[in-house]
Parts: structure tokens; sequence; C-alpha cells
């Protein structure tokens, strides 16, 4: 089986993190993953990008973070994929599949999450319901998905209450949504025994081989060794 990170945010891009792109792929190559998806806040979530850049400046500055991972990635031998961590309302969607050529040809794509997600769909990515039942100062309200959603991430060490990833195994069971996990992580002293994510039985060269993979259910959460509670 493959060991994958698939919620990670870089300081480069995510304003709430603290760890640089190539931190991050230095300590999940440590802790003996396989590869990681770096999910940055987008423009309309809590990041660092400013919207009085011209939008190329701001794809640039967007992409650093996972580029100076894919860099220290390559030099070390641990796969690195680009994703979005896209904000609308109280949702927050994960996305695999796009890359740095798509958000220059789709300029104010951070605007409208429907519009964004029928763009997103026609050029073959996968979105993922992240955390969705989190409650937090920063969230108004829970918002649910089910139509525009591919899956739901069922384990979020990111949460502060179990109960949070509960709700979501719940809600995934309930609408026979396929399950992920991730770390949701944004810093260097997140406790190794609680990092997570999805182990694969196939290798993943790519974000497409992770959809196919999702699809083909050859894709399973991996679990934390402590949970929040514990």
């Amino acid at each position: 089986m493959f060991k994958y990170e698939t919620h990670l945010h870089t300081a480069e891009a995510s304003a709430c993190a603290s760890a640089k792109g190539a931190e991050q792929a230095r300590r999940y190559k440590d802790e003996g993953y396989d590869g990681i998806f770096v999910t940055d806040h987008f423009f309309n979530g809590n990041s660092t990008v400013h919207h009085e850049m011209p939008w190329k400046d701001m794809v640039e500055r967007y992409c650093s973070g996972y580029e100076h991972a894919k860099e220290e990635g390559d030099r070390i031998g641990l796969k690195v994929f680009f994703g979005i961590e896209y904000t609308y309302g109280g949702a927050d969607i994960l996305v695999y599949g796009l890359d740095k050529q798509w958000l220059l040809d789709n300029p104010d794509c951070d605007r409208d999450f429907f519009d964004f997600q029928r763009k997103a769909k026609a050029a073959g990515a996968l979105l993922i319901h992240a955390h969705p039942f989190r409650e937090a100062d920063y969230l108004r309200e829970i918002r649910l998905l089910p139509q525009w959603v591919d899956g739901v991430e069922v384990y979020n060490s990111g949460n502060y209450k179990d109960a949070f990833n509960d709700r979501a195994l719940w809600y995934a069971k309930e609408f026979g949504f396929r399950m992920t996990a991730g770390t949701d992580n944004h810093h260097l002293t997140v406790d190794s025994a609680r990092l997570c994510g999805i182990q694969s039985e196939v290798e993943l060269l790519s974000a497409a081989d992770y959809k196919k993979a999702f699809f083909e259910d050859k894709i399973s959460p991996i679990y934390p060794l402590k949970k929040l509670d514990g």
C-alpha cells in the first residue's frame, strides 16, 4: 500500500500556515509518506494573496508553495501534487486535477463556486468536501453540497472534536459518498501521531491517478494513531 497526505498547507500561500512547502515535503518524506497533495487556501479563503494584484501575479504567488514543495520532493524522492482548497460560505472543497495553467486560463474563478465547479469538472477535477461539520469562530454556518462534490473527508486532524469527524462519516454513509482523510497540516509542530491521509493500492503518479483510484475504490482513509479527544 502507498501512503499520501491529501490536505496540506504552506506558508507561501496560506495565511494561517507556518510551514513552507519545502519543509512540508521533507517532513512527510521523513514520516514515510509516498506523496503529498498541497491544498493551499484559495483566494476566497485565508490566503496570503492580495486581490489588488494582477491575476497572473496572484496565480504565481498562490502556486509558489506547491512549486517549492515539488522542487524539494523531486530532490528527495517524494511525489508532490497540486491541489486547491476552495471556500464557498461555510464549505471548504478540496480540488484535485487542476494546475497553474488552468488557473491562468480562468481568471476570477474564485468568485462563483458553481461556475468554478462546472468548469473544474469539465477539466477532469475531483472535488472532496473537507471537514463538512467543523465548528469554529470563523465559520458562520455548516453548508452541505451533496450534488456538487464527489466525496467526503471523513477524518480531519485539524478538527478539535472527534464529533465533527463522526458526523462527516455519518454524512458520507448517508449519501453513499466515497471517503478520504487528511491532516489539514499547517505547521511542522503537528504531532506525528495526528498525521493521517489515504492509502492506495496503486502508486499515484498524478492527480488523475488519484481520481481513477478513488472511483475504482482503490483508496481508503488512514486514521491517525492518536485521536483528537484521546
